[in-house]
Formats: structure tokens, sequence, C-alpha cells
């Protein structure tokens, strides 16, 4: 059964971190990219980082970058997502997605909020 389970959301204040994980079963996690996007309230999801299979490539929307960073271990099927720095147009609800050519499998998401 696939699957991918984000976790590692929560209340943050401004200012603070939290690392994302996305845990993957089921399928052969090595071969597919991930990324992971976040949808807020009332908004359309966006992409706010990408990997590469392996790892050696990295990509980051605008709005995050130089704050989020994104990383894998194939060896643990999982990929995180560091964040710094929140800020309170951060909070939203975190997928990641995994995508290897015409497949793609999506998590359930995990809510970050930032609030003081």
């Amino acid at each position: 059964q696939v699957q991918l389970v984000e976790s590692g959301g929560g209340l943050v204040q401004p200012g603070g971190s939290l690392r994302l994980s996305c845990a993957a079963s089921g399928f052969t996690f090595s071969n597919y990219a991930v990324s992971w996007y976040r949808q807020a309230p009332g908004k359309e999801r966006e992409a706010v980082a990408d990997i590469s299979s392996d790892g050696d490539s990295t990509s980051y929307a605008d709005s995050i970058k130089g704050r989020f960073t994104i990383s894998r271990d194939n060896n643990k099927n999982t990929v995180y997502l560091q964040m710094n720095s929140l800020k309170p147009e951060d909070t939203a609800v975190y997928y990641c997605n995994a995508r290897y050519y015409y497949k793609a499998y999506w998590g359930q998401g995990t809510q970050v909020t930032v609030s003081s």
C-alpha cells in the first residue's frame, strides 16, 4: 500500500523553527522526486520546495528561499523540510508529493500555524 505520511507540524511563534518529515512506503522512493506544497485557508495550493530523486538538485519558491531547506534520506525513505525564521504568512497545511513519470502520490498534510 502506497503511503506518504507527513509529520512535524504544530504551533510555533514567529521567528521559530519546525522540521517537517514525509515518510514514504509502498513504492521505490529513491526513484521519485519530491516536492513540498502548502495551502493556506482560501488560497490555492502552492509548491514551496522540490528535491530530485538522488537529492542532488533542489529548488525553492521565492517566498521561502533562504529560510527553508529541503533534504532527503533515501535509506529512511524520508524527505524533510527544515523551516526557520517562520512568519505568520507561512501558516498553512503542508503536503508532500512524490512523482515519477506519470505516477504521483500525495500525503494527507500537516498543519503549521505561526502565531504569537
